[in-house]
């Protein structure tokens, strides 16, 4: 049968994109022919060829309620029809970017009431950071601008929040970074030890006094490492932590891109580890990714230091109304379906499958948070384990040494069952 003209083969489209297309985190000059989505439902996504697979990596951690749901495209097609966008600089606002504040305001933790809405993740730590030295200058302690982070640690890619990211192959290449940023250990306790806590307390008050804490304006942090390999904080890390922190009158950004609005098995990983942050950064599953929209949920410490300040920042999509009606619908989908819940029911299951996986001398170490996992590999091709997974129609991220999982909190539980058996039998094999 021939193809219409105006109707592009597959082939016709990878050589379009080899052609014209440089991905993120691809090599310049040396593309390869490139895995083409075409559609999704569910945990279940289709390339252009048809081949079906399993989506393990709820595509960069944010599709919470899964693809290809139509109520959320009824929703973004009917704002659109009365109001696809307005800035909402100044005093300019839209009626479901002020509902969403409110809904916000009642689903995080107390006191973060006030929300500053972005594009995306990134932006949010770009809006954090500016906000917490704002808020030290409006104080009149102009000196305090250093952010305390951590090695590992991943918070975006723009300026700022390049700098506050740990990982060293990321930073390659983009000197000179921005100024202010001091790298912590990360709070992993199998590299550590069985006294991880005391050990990492113990940097971050002699970084503070080293440091001087009347010029640290912030520590910036994920509750649970994400990229940087899915790491879980040892036990009494953050209330000791936060403690430090507190005494030294320096405030706490919780970077919460992918823990929030469920993934960890709560609304938001503060309530799981007992954190009370004085900013969230949220995005990804805000609107599981059928609009780009991200959240920066402000405590009252700030707004009080912060009062009468003018705050000159923003970004044009700020409250994007599309971007708004979109993610109050996802919301009530995780709460009407349960999906919190569930990312610790499916989450406990397929951790005690994965951790199975121990037993195998190519693995040091499997670990799990809710719905987020990672597994680190002691021997073999990461990337090459991730392909063969791939090849057997299960999709997971490979970046090394880990293997990392994030499925949607809708996935079935025979589907989570495919991905545990796929990846044992990927890394017994040795791809």
């Amino acid at each position: 049968m021939q193809r219409p003209t105006n109707e592009l083969s597959p082939d016709d489209l990878r050589k379009l994109d080899l052609a014209h297309v440089l991905h993120p985190h691809s090599t310049v000059g040396r593309a390869t022919p490139p895995l083409i989505m075409a559609r999704g439902r569910g945990a279940t996504v289709w390339d252009v060829d048809g081949n079906e697979y399993i989506d393990a990596t709820c595509g960069l951690w944010q599709c919470a309620v899964g693809h290809g749901r139509e109520e959320l495209a009824d929703v973004a097609a009917r704002q659109i029809r009365e109001l696809e966008f307005y800035a909402s600089f100044w005093d300019i606002s839209n009626e479901p970017a002020i509902r969403l504040a409110a809904r916000l305001a009642d689903l995080s933790p107390p006191g973060l009431d006030t929300v500053f809405y972005t594009s995306g993740g990134s932006e949010g730590v770009e809006t954090a950071i500016k906000l917490v030295r704002r808020a030290w200058h409006a104080r009149g302690q102009t000196e305090r601008k250093v952010i305390l982070s951590r090695k590992q640690a991943y918070h975006g890619l723009g300026s700022a929040s390049l700098a506050a990211t740990g990982i060293e192959s990321l930073r390659e290449g983009f000197d000179p970074l921005a100024p202010g940023f001091v790298h912590l250990s990360v709070p992993h306790e199998r590299a550590i030890g069985p006294n991880a806590t005391d050990v990492l307390i113990d940097e971050l008050e002699r970084t503070i006094e080293d440091v001087g804490a009347e010029r640290i304006a912030a520590f910036i942090g994920e509750p649970v490492i994400g990229v940087g390999g899915a790491i879980p904080p040892p036990d009494g890390y953050w209330p000791r932590l936060q403690e430090v922190l507190r005494g030294h009158g320096i405030l706490l950004i919780l970077d919460e891109v992918i823990t929030a609005y469920g993934r960890t098995g709560h609304w938001f990983a503060a309530e799981r580890y007992g954190i009370e942050p004085d900013v969230i950064n949220t995005a990804k599953a805000l609107t599981s990714g059928y609009q780009p929209m991200g959240a920066v949920l402000i405590g009252p410490r700030i707004l009080d230091m912060m009062d009468g300040t003018p705050f000159r920042h923003g970004f044009t999509y700020n409250g994007h109304p599309v971007g708004a009606a979109v993610a109050l619908a996802n919301l009530d989908i995780i709460e009407r379906e349960g999906l919190v819940e569930r990312a610790s029911e499916v989450g406990a299951s397929m951790m005690e499958g994965l951790a199975e996986l121990e037993k195998l001398p190519s693995v040091a170490e499997v670990r799990g948070v809710g719905m987020m996992f990672g597994i680190e590999v002691g021997e073999g091709d990461v990337l090459a384990l991730g392909q063969a997974a791939r090849e057997r129609g299960v999709i997971v991220r490979a970046a090394p040494p880990n293997i990392m999982l994030s499925p949607p909190l809708v996935i079935e539980s025979g589907q989570a069952e495919r991905i545990v058996a796929t990846v044992s039998e990927v890394l017994a094999e040795g791809a």
